[in-house]
């Protein structure tokens, strides 16, 4: 990665996440004087941060998108998510006493970011209340949607993952669940091949469990797919 400046349209998208968003502008201002941060530009396939390094900065994805990828227990490869700018990413193991990084980030395209002091961040949050709720709230949301990640990563067959991951996406009283992923990423984030994901869906089409246009999904016998939860 190289260093780069800070121009007003990367400040724009500071103030677009979740963290500073919604502030006063006087608040602004001052948190650009507090924040010591370095701007970097990544390009396409360049690994930003590693996992099990040290987690000593906020991370501040302003323009591209990452991959997010965990070595597990067995040494398997596993993809978590993509990351969409502009967001913050690993930010609740800033302040954790083993706060290392969990995971390996990577630019799927070429990526802005910037690195902020875990010191400057902590004054930052410390001296302004909507800061610091704002930073709880990223805090417990991070945490649901690791739990929300594992859930189908848990099981054992090619169908109840896919079944878990179709509940874990489908709104509340709905029945259609409309897929974020193509089915070769799908598969990935499962954890299982292709072949063996395609193959799965047919097989439960076919059996009249759900219909499959694109990357919409209706789930047509309800009963029948809770079984595997």
């Amino acid at each position: 990665m190289k260093k780069i400046l800070l121009t007003d349209s990367h400040k724009d998208k500071l103030f677009q996440i979740p963290l500073f968003r919604d502030l006063p502008l006087n608040i602004k201002l001052s948190l650009l004087e507090k924040l010591e941060f370095v701007i970097y530009a990544a390009e396409k396939k360049e690994i930003v941060v590693t996992q099990g390094t040290p987690c000593n900065k906020l991370y501040v994805l302003l323009e591209g998108k990452l991959r997010t990828d965990i070595i597990d227990g067995l040494g398997n490869e596993v993809m978590i998510e993509y990351i969409i700018a502009p967001r913050t990413f690993a930010t609740p193991h800033l302040f954790n006493t083993n706060n290392t990084l969990p995971a390996t980030f990577t630019a799927l395209e070429d990526s802005i970011l910037l690195m902020a002091t875990k010191e400057s961040t902590f004054k930052v949050i410390s001296q302004d209340p909507q800061v610091l709720h704002n930073f709880l709230c990223i805090a417990g949301n991070c945490n649901i949607c690791t739990v929300s990640r594992l859930k189908p990563l848990s099981r054992k067959t090619v169908r109840e993952r896919f079944i878990v991951y179709l509940y874990e996406h489908k709104k509340k009283d709905s029945l259609v669940v409309n897929i974020m992923h193509t089915q070769s990423q799908l598969a990935e984030y499962l954890n299982v091949s292709r072949p063996a994901l395609s193959k799965e869906i047919n097989k439960m089409i076919k059996e009249g469990l759900v219909t499959m246009e694109g990357k919409r999904i209706v789930i047509l016998d309800q009963i029948t797919l809770e079984k595997y939860l």
